[in-house]
């Protein structure tokens, strides 16, 4: 069976993903949710958050239940994983400085992956200025990189790259009044040779097209399907 890196990461790929916050949905709307995502032709599904630290095992469970999308984890720390999911992106927060989301949280982590039966896609974490200050920036305790320094981005993006990372990942963060602009996904994009995924401040299906047609791989949204769920038809 080929891996979920092989079917949904290929550089000429477009995919668009949902990103789910357990902690904002008790299981009976998961459920609907789920129901939703399936006939929406959403190609997969991101679960996790800055700040929870739940166990994820039932609300994957429920998900899982109610659509054939794979699961994978976007965790915001050690304690938000599940053998429930399909697969991990195994994030390294490589635009900040702080120790333990570069390398702590993953040696917290590695004995339990080591266990399950989980695919692990190493991503580099990258966050751009979306115009206000995000969770993800306040609980990593790091600074965003300016989004018209192209260069500080797409010299972080080549450097994971060669730290032999196999996806990047430009975030905006949720709730983001900007997305991450489309010149700085193309500057990135021409400097690597690995997927790149975008996420934070999409609110519309132009933004989407326009991020594919800038190079992203995976569009990411969350907040503007949180807000109005009608959305996932439309998009």
């Amino acid at each position: 069976m080929d891996s979920l890196y092989s079917k949904y990461f290929k550089l000429n790929s477009k995919h668009l993903a949902i990103l789910i916050d357990p902690e904002k949905h008790n299981l009976n709307e998961l459920k609907s949710l789920s129901k939703r995502i399936d006939s929406s032709g959403i190609d997969l599904i991101l679960i996790g958050s800055s700040l929870s630290m739940s166990n994820y095992d039932e609300a994957i469970r429920v998900i899982k239940l109610n659509c054939n999308q794979p699961v994978f984890l976007f965790p915001g720390n050690s304690l938000q994983l599940s053998a429930e999911a399909d697969a991990l992106l195994n994030l390294s927060l490589i635009s900040g400085r702080n120790p333990e989301l570069l390398i702590g949280e993953h040696v917290r982590s590695a004995m339990f992956l080591k266990q399950i039966n989980l695919e692990v896609i190493p991503t580099g974490y990258l966050l751009i200025d979306g115009g206000v200050k995000t969770s993800v920036e306040y609980m990593s305790n790091t600074l965003s990189i300016p989004n018209n320094k192209f260069d500080i981005a797409v010299a972080t993006a080549v450097a994971g790259e060669y730290l032999g990372l196999r996806s990047i990942y430009l975030e905006a963060g949720s709730g983001a009044l900007n997305s991450v602009p489309t010149d700085l996904i193309r500057a990135v994009k021409s400097q690597i040779n690995i997927p790149i995924i975008c996420g934070g401040g999409i609110k519309t299906k132009e933004e989407i097209r326009a991020q594919w047609d800038a190079g992203t791989n995976i569009v990411v949204v969350g907040t503007a399907f949180e807000q109005n769920p009608s959305l996932l038809e439309q998009f």
